[in-house]
């Protein structure tokens, strides 16, 4: 037998061909070993001295450790950042789903089988993406949030066995990058939207496309989405041009009545809106900028308010000027550039809120330059009603509805919409006229807290109907929008009062800014409290960071 080394220096047991190649045969001794056959180190130890005992006897590495408690065991699985598992649900509305898969790294995503079948060979690539960013133009051309775009846009990528996408999406510009594997060159495709319009039938057909598409049920190939994709883009408007026209005219007419205007007033501000709208058509079909559109659009309005105040008739003339005011206020772009900005979409956000600045220029030139030629003539204008008065509730709770049944036409909604979203305008007016008149709450709290419960009510409605959250929405926050504070800013300066005139426009920005932030505070809301089937989990709301936050 040879004799085991007794330092710890070599535990490891010796080979078969070790002991058989130096092992002495038998009634030969072991020879010796000189010190230059082995020669010692400074650091060995001296002879003579023991070599102390570990402190606690080695385990295995794949031993569980001391600590380790099988009542109190970790999580299964615990990423490098250190967040749970993410638990995505089939269930769950495939905006949720896939907000949920985007705001987590490439390598961290969990695998989800493809929704629609392939071929052998595998998913075409190029026709895939070309979809996916034919699809996505539409929806930002319409007016969605980038978020909504980006996750439609991964939604169709994963349907077709695309999983490694990224998709980015800014202001004008849309791009998709697959990678098939971590060897292979990435593909990526852009599509730029030259042109925007506001098109909410549009907008539900193709959210119910990108809904068939992720959807197992359905069974929805290329050649039957891109078929579908273009009947969308045939589809004539709902509604025809005299009937926008029409409805521009009572818009602004129901605005008038809601500030405190009568009969002659809502004839007045309907037949000067009706004007500016057919004068903003005129200049987009010599293909004017947008900018001068809404100066030519803002200008009959003022001009009526300025006729009615030189003649001899008793009536309200800066309900006339406001009412127009109404409706041409951007309230939709202004929603969705809060909106992406709150969601970490800043390049998107500070396109759009630019945008709405040089839109709200155009219409303070398109009004001043009729006021100060009003003020020139002689005419009194004072601002005589106070912002949202609210001396007739039930008159005013009528013009309310009226105004978001006339905004949902102009926003081209769908027919089985228009009911729906009418009644929340209403809602959200009774909300506000009862936080800002009964209760004595700020105008500023009062219109946030009514555009919250749109967001709200908005966001469970298109989840009902798993379409976008925008119809059920942008229409129902036009009683709120600031047309009062914005003509009252507009005639203080026009009188040279620059103070009063800054301080009453600062109010109009921050009612602007508390509808945007209201509504997308309801929404996240909704999305935080609703429940999935009972069984099915939910995904975690800590792994969708959307920004480096906390």
């Amino acid at each position: 037998m040879v004799a085991e080394p007794e330092g710890p220096e070599d535990r490891k047991p010796q080979s078969d061909e070790a002991r058989s190649a130096f092992t002495p045969p038998s009634g030969v001794g072991q020879p010796e070993a000189s010190e230059e056959d082995h020669p010692s180190s400074e650091f060995a130890v001296p002879a003579g001295l023991a070599p102390e005992a570990p402190a606690e006897q080695e385990g295995s590495a794949f031993a569980p450790p001391s600590t380790y408690s099988a009542r109190k065991s970790p999580p299964a699985f615990t990423p490098a950042h250190g967040m749970p598992m993410v638990r995505l649900t089939k269930h769950a509305p495939w905006q949720d789903r896939m907000r949920a898969m985007l705001r987590i790294p490439v390598s961290e995503r969990p695998l989800s089988e493809p929704a629609q079948r392939q071929d052998e060979a595998g998913p075409a690539v190029p026709r895939v993406l070309d979809l996916t960013l034919r699809i996505g133009e539409l929806l930002l051309a319409g007016g969605e949030g980038a978020e909504d775009v980006e996750a439609a846009m991964f939604a169709i990528s994963v349907s077709y066995g695309l999983d490694r996408c990224e998709p980015t999406v800014t202001f004008t510009l849309l791009s998709i990058t697959y990678q098939p594997s971590l060897v292979d060159d990435p593909v990526t495709a852009n599509r730029t939207v030259r042109r925007r319009g506001t098109d909410y039938t549009r907008l539900a057909a193709v959210y119910r496309l990108v809904h068939d598409i992720s959807s197992e049920d359905v069974d929805v190939s290329l050649e039957e989405a891109y078929r579908r994709l273009a009947e969308i883009r045939r589809n004539r408007h709902p509604y025809p041009g005299w009937a926008l026209t029409a409805a521009s005219g009572l818009l602004a007419g129901a605005a008038s009545v809601l500030v405190g205007g009568g009969v002659l007033v809502f004839l007045a501000a309907a037949i000067s809106a009706m004007l500016g709208d057919r004068l903003a058509w005129l200049c987009a079909g010599r293909g004017l900028p947008e900018f001068y559109q809404f100066v030519a659009a803002a200008m009959p309005s003022a001009a009526m308010g300025v006729a009615l105040t030189l003649s001899p008739l008793d009536t309200r003339a800066s309900a006339v000027i406001t009412g127009g005011l109404f409706a041409l206020i951007p309230g939709r772009a202004l929603v969705a550039g809060v909106q992406d900005g709150l969601t970490g979409f800043y390049i998107t956000a500070a396109a759009r809120l630019l945008e709405v600045g040089y839109l709200v220029v155009g219409i303070v030139i398109g009004v001043l330059s009729v006021l100060y030629m009003g003020i020139a003539l002689g005419a009194s204008l004072n601002p005589e009603t106070a912002i949202h008065s609210t001396e007739r509730p039930i008159v005013q709770t009528l013009a309310a509805i009226a105004l978001s049944l006339c905004f949902a036409i102009l926003l081209q909604q769908e027919r089985n919409t228009v009911l729906l979203v009418t009644l929340n305008g209403g809602v959200a007016w009774v909300v506000y006229g009862a936080l800002a008149d009964t209760a004595g709450i700020h105008p500023v709290a009062a219109t946030a807290a009514a555009a919250g419960l749109v967001g709200l009510f908005g966001q469970l409605l298109s989840r009902y109907r798993f379409a976008s959250a925008l119809p059920y929405v942008t229409a129902a926050i036009g009683p709120l929008l600031p047309g009062s504070a914005t003509y009252f800013g507009l005639l203080e300066i026009a009188r040279n009062d620059l103070n009063a005139g800054l301080a009453s426009l600062s109010k109009a920005a921050a009612l602007a800014l508390a509808i945007a932030i209201g509504v997308n505070l309801g929404g996240e809301i909704s999305r935080l409290f609703l429940r999935v089937p009972a069984g099915e989990g939910r995904a975690e709301r800590r792994a969708a960071k959307r920004t480096r936050g906390f």
